[in-house]
């Protein structure tokens, strides 16, 4: 089955007075139909970035300064500004993280949602209406008739990221981009929203890209995963597999420090220090001074990424001829 996103060697870059910082580098991956694809990595990883740059959001001065990004075969990310407002919304949907920045607060939910369903399919004022309750309703808020002339202050944090999720799907979309939708929502809502995101996934046919840095919900919701550091991948593959044969030292670095429901022990794993900064990016592997594994090759090389058994990782112990050069080091 051919992908319905491609990502290909995307670069994002940030011109400033001191020169040039590049936020995304080198990052590819694909969306087959249907798939949910999760994002993962650190605060300041580029997470949220890759997603901005799909729905073709960058903050200026931020730009696409490389690489490629194709929805259905067809290039997007040099689209003109129109084109790529009508392909928002009715080929691509997107979940923000806080709900209350996506809604409109002067505007009722039903307002909203009918001028979205008309901006993207040709419905008439009674039809588009209904069709808003209908989503209400798919998307689990009680009463929906009656609170469709509500105000999104009058809705529950929960509830509220129900009508965001409503927004996404009005025009029918085929991927839908969601940034962290469960950040600011409490564990039982969160598991709401995620069993509601994978029911509509697989009822709607639709791809969705699920960025966020909780490793419990990507292991509850995901297909495949890939795992950023530092506005790079540093491992892609089947979520069962990363999460329990991690092929890089980061994303071993990252299951570590998930708390083991089984396990009796005093401290949690950490990974020493920080992710560096985008104008201190360190020279070879960016994760090299964090590595508990690093070598000669880590500091001086950039690896891209290698089989690593089921997954791909942007790792030298994966390079035969480093790992022999690592073994002889030690």
């Amino acid at each position: 089955m051919p992908a319905l996103l491609e990502v290909k060697n995307l670069r994002v870059e940030f011109p400033t007075r001191r020169g040039t910082l590049v936020a995304l580098d080198d990052v590819s991956f694909d969306i087959a139909p249907g798939e949910i694809l999760g994002v993962v990595g650190e605060s300041g990883a580029g997470k949220s970035l890759t997603g901005a740059a799909i729905i073709g959001l960058l903050d200026p001065p931020g730009r696409v300064a490389g690489g490629e990004i194709r929805f259905q075969g067809q290039r997007i990310d040099n689209l003109p500004y129109e084109q790529m407002r009508r392909m928002r919304g009715k080929h691509i949907g997107a979940i923000f993280q806080d709900p209350l920045t996506s809604l409109n607060p002067l505007f009722t939910v039903g307002r909203q949602l009918v001028e979205t369903i008309q901006a993207h399919l040709p419905l008439d004022a009674a039809k588009a209406r209904q069709r808003a309750i209908d989503l209400l309703k798919e998307t689990g808020i009680p009463a929906a008739e009656a609170r469709i002339d509500q105000y999104p202050h009058q809705f529950s944090g929960g509830m509220r990221q129900r009508v965001v999720i409503a927004l996404a799907l009005a025009g029918n979309p085929q991927l839908i981009v969601a940034d962290e939708p469960t950040t600011a929502l409490d564990v039982s809502i969160q598991a709401q929203i995620i069993s509601l995101l994978k029911r509509l996934c697989k009822e709607h046919g639709a791809a969705v890209m699920l960025v966020t840095h909780d490793m419990g919900v990507i292991a509850e919701t995901c297909d495949r995963v890939a795992v950023m550091y530092a506005g790079r991948v540093a491992e892609i593959g089947p979520v069962n597999d990363v999460i329990h044969a991690p092929a890089h030292p980061y994303t071993a670095g990252l299951m570590g420090s998930i708390p083991a429901m089984d396990l009796d022990r005093e401290r949690l794993l950490q990974i020493d220090g920080a992710m560096p900064r985008l104008n201190a990016i360190p020279r070879g592997c960016a994760f090299n001074p964090r590595c508990p594994k690093v070598f000669e090759r880590c500091r001086e090389e950039r690896p891209d990424l290698l089989v690593a058994g089921a997954t791909r990782a942007a790792c030298w112990l994966h390079d035969t001829a480093a790992t022999a050069v690592a073994g002889a080091a030690r």
